[in-house]
């Protein structure tokens, strides 16, 4: 199967930060890739301000419509795009670099991350979508016009805030959904809902130093199976899904912030060696460590 990496247009409508496409807002944009795509450098936040769109995304369906907002993250995959023909979008292009901007970074939890991974389509009503809208003119204005030596770092501070607007609005959707789910009953939801939130403050604590489930579970006093089909029924994820989440948090984190060596990393992090953590850093992050330091601390 072929798939491909999209990167950011360059034309009419198209904003950047300089000549990099660390950055970069799009306009106008009424069509859909085709074929399969999986970005391997860059998220991007679409917002829907015409007609109707579906894809699958991780190999669930979603559908988009006028006032949704969509985060794709860095390497998820997306297949059989479909669009009506009023279709229009603005997006906001982000390397690893701008999202895990130190300031925002410290405000997003191992559950913000997960809930963007596994919830990725936000509805927007009333008051938010002209918060929203407000955001994102004042992004491209200030990319459009501004010739201030400032403006870099003013427009890393309005993306930062456009993720954290996004995430207040995804905590007020979640815990209206968790009022509506225990006026609904029961025991058995509220305890299959407390061993999902016991095992995500487990990862959270673990800082990316454990990485078998079975281990989890035994903190948790369940089997294995058992906490795999609740969080399968809960967040219809696998909890490796979300262990390997906050595991690449984790490694970023030391890789971008920190002056640790890799044999540091891999011994505060419980690889077995150097070698072993190069070849994780390979799989998941599609570079080796060294080259994610050097190419993510540019400028810091």
């Amino acid at each position: 199967m072929d798939i491909k990496d999209l990167i950011p247009r360059r034309g009419d409508d198209t904003y950047r930060l300089g000549d990099s496409d660390d950055l970069v807002v799009m306009e106008n944009i009424g069509t859909v890739p085709s074929g399969v795509v999986c970005l391997q450098n860059h998220g991007v936040l679409f917002f829907i301000t015409e007609g109707r769109a579906q894809l699958e995304y991780d190999g669930h369906v979603v559908q988009l419509q006028k006032n949704d907002l969509f985060l794709y993250m860095v390497h998820s995959t997306a297949a059989n795009f479909m669009a009506s023909s009023d279709f229009n979008c603005r997006q906001i292009w982000f390397g690893r670099a701008e999202l895990f901007n130190i300031d925002i970074y410290k405000q997003i939890s191992v559950a913000d991350m997960s809930n963007l991974k596994l919830n990725p389509v936000v509805h927007l009503k009333g008051d938010d979508i002209k918060l929203c809208d407000t955001y994102f003119q004042l992004l491209r204005d200030r990319m459009k016009f501004s010739t201030s030596v400032l403006t870099p770092d003013i427009v890393r501070m309005l993306f930062g805030t456009i993720v954290l607007e996004i995430l207040s609005i995804m905590r007020r959707n979640s815990e209206q959904v968790a009022e509506e789910v225990q006026h609904e009953d029961i025991n058995s939801s509220l305890h299959k809902k407390r061993i999902v939130d016991d095992f995500m403050r487990l990862v959270e604590e673990s800082d990316g130093r454990i990485r078998r489930v079975d281990e989890f579970a035994s903190q948790l006093n369940v089997t294995p199976k058992y906490l795999s089909t609740i969080l399968k029924e809960v967040m219809n994820r696998r909890p490796s899904t979300y262990i390997q989440l906050y595991t690449l948090k984790a490694i970023e984190r030391r890789l971008r912030f920190t002056d640790m060596t890799m044999q540091e990393i891999a011994n505060d992090l419980n690889f077995p060696n150097p070698s072993f953590f190069g070849k994780y850093c390979k799989e998941h992050l599609g570079m080796t460590p060294l080259e994610y330091r050097i190419k993510y601390n540019k400028g810091t």
